[in-house]
């Protein structure tokens, strides 16, 4: 939180008590009534701003990644990379960038527990010199499926059903079953790494591809990773079930106790690169999102390292409140043709126009910290007033902002025609391939967990054919996977 902001939460712990207006509450334990015993009145004016602000205290929560924690930290640089990046946060070894964490579960409500099997959210904001940069990411760096239009209908299945009002094993698993992209993040989700003991106890992921592009105009395309220096940790399902009943908050609580102590977490950030060229004939979709780069093909590089170190003063305007957008890049940053991305662009930013508001990006923990946001946006729900009498157009000859006439991005080639298509497939790309490869480095206890945690879910399913779906994506990505998936699958459904 920024000075301004730490001098209005000061002054308002002080003093008298007032209303919101700042007039003197004479008796906060009494409500005004019509004689001793008699009804309230109308009148009582401290009373109704009381319960109506209580009424609206809320706002509505993210449709995903709605439970959540988050802290403040730092990012430093220990590699210059400035021949991939001209982004000037990444232009100098030991240069420090501010930054805010938030992490979250994915399908669960606002008052859902955080020992639970799903994805993490690991949504990073860069407060940089030139504006904010979000990276919007998971603790996989694959995800369930590889377009956008089928974003929707996934979440669908993994939220309430409309009749039910509960999560069904017939919804999920059909839509898995009908999906076979999906089979790779599948065998992450119900893997060890499912449910990590800790947000400190996990890695995160840019998971999407991202273009670099430095001071010459070339062009990288790039993946992020963030290695937890704690180590990885993850709970049993047995584990996570007892844990969960007995301390829902147990994640949010354990991150915030270890910033108390002085106990910072950190990450080691390391980034893949490709250079531009090598995309096209490279073995898999460098774009697909349900696929990652083998290491042996670009080796992860050590970059940076990211330390949280700050807890949030108040956690609806300083978590609820933060949003993230894929879309807000800086200089030497951009997009890939990763559909999934690409939808994301939109996605973001759009929800939190509805939930937080237009002005959302106002608000201090979303603001730029490190520069200043100038543009001609005015008016509009919670709207402060900041520009004053400034003209509110571009150009003008009142001495406003002017555009710089530099691209943040290079250009990407395009040709074909419009229409509705798949993206390109590559020499090794297929539904299974990864997930089999995944299944094939697990110990054997590992494999062991793996089909015990599909099998006990597999097996709520009620029809048969959406069961036996579900185990032949698994089969072909794995004979063994599927054969003991199946066999254990029979066993607890009789």
């Amino acid at each position: 939180m920024n000075q301004e902001a730490h001098v209005s939460v000061q002054s308002e712990t002080t003093g008298p008590l007032t209303t919101e207006s700042g007039a003197p509450v004479s008796d906060n334990q009494n409500s005004e009534t019509a004689g001793i015993g008699g009804p309230v009145l109308i009148q009582d004016q401290s009373l109704l701003e009381k319960l109506a602000h209580f009424n609206r205290e809320r706002i509505p929560e993210r449709i995903v990644h709605a439970r959540g924690a988050g802290a403040y930290g730092t990012f430093t640089l220990t590699r210059d990379v400035s021949q991939w990046t001209r982004a000037k946060f990444l232009s100098e070894v030991g240069k420090q960038t501010e930054t805010f964490l938030r992490f979250s579960t994915v399908a669960g409500s606002l008052g859902s527990a955080d020992a639970v099997r799903d994805p993490r959210g690991f949504a990073l904001k860069f407060y940089t010199e030139e504006g904010n940069y979000d990276l919007v990411g998971n603790n996989t760096p694959v995800f369930f499926i590889k377009d956008a239009i089928k974003f929707p209908d996934f979440i669908h299945t993994q939220k309430r059903d409309p009749y039910t009002g509960s999560q069904e094993a017939d919804n999920v698993w059909d839509f898995w079953g009908l999906s076979p992209e999906s089979t790779h993040q599948v065998t992450w989700l119900f893997g060890d790494r499912g449910i990590p003991a800790s947000f400190r106890h996990m890695n995160g992921y840019g998971s999407h591809t991202y273009q670099w592009n430095n001071a010459a105009g070339e062009v990288f395309w790039v993946k992020y990773h963030f290695k937890t220096d704690q180590g990885i940790k993850n709970l049993t399902a047995e584990e996570a079930a007892k844990l969960a009943g007995e301390d829902p908050d147990s994640h949010q609580r354990d991150l915030r106790t270890a910033i108390e102590n002085g106990d910072f977490p950190s990450w080691t950030v390391q980034v893949q690169i490709m250079p531009a060229a090598e995309a096209a004939t490279y073995r898999f979709n460098p774009f697909d999102l349900t696929k990652v780069w083998p290491h042996e093909d670009y080796p992860p590089i050590e970059i940076g390292k990211l330390e949280l170190n700050r807890n949030p003063e108040n956690i609806f305007a300083e978590v609820e409140q933060s949003i993230f957008s894929p879309a807000h890049f800086v200089p030497g940053i951009g997009p890939s043709p990763d559909k999934m991305l690409q939808g994301r662009l939109f996605a973001y930013g759009d929800a939190h126009r509805y939930r937080v508001g237009i002005n959302a990006d106002h608000l201090p923990v979303n603001r730029p910290h490190a520069t200043q946001a100038r543009t001609n946006s005015r008016d509009g729900y919670a709207y402060d007033g900041r520009h004053g009498g400034a003209k509110n157009y571009e150009p003008n000859s009142f001495g406003g902002p002017k555009q710089t006439d530099q691209a943040l991005w290079q250009p990407s080639s395009v040709t074909g025609q419009t229409g509705q298509t798949p993206a390109p497939s590559h020499a090794e790309d297929n539904d299974f391939v990864q997930a089999g490869n995944l299944y094939r480095l697990m110990t054997e206890d590992e494999k062991g967990r793996l089909i015990d945690n599909l099998a006990g879910f597999i097996s709520k399913v009620s029809r048969d054919d959406i069961a036996e779906r579900a185990i032949d994506n698994f089969r072909q990505a794995d004979p063994d996977f599927g054969k003991r998936l199946d066999a254990a699958v029979q066993a607890l459904r009789g």
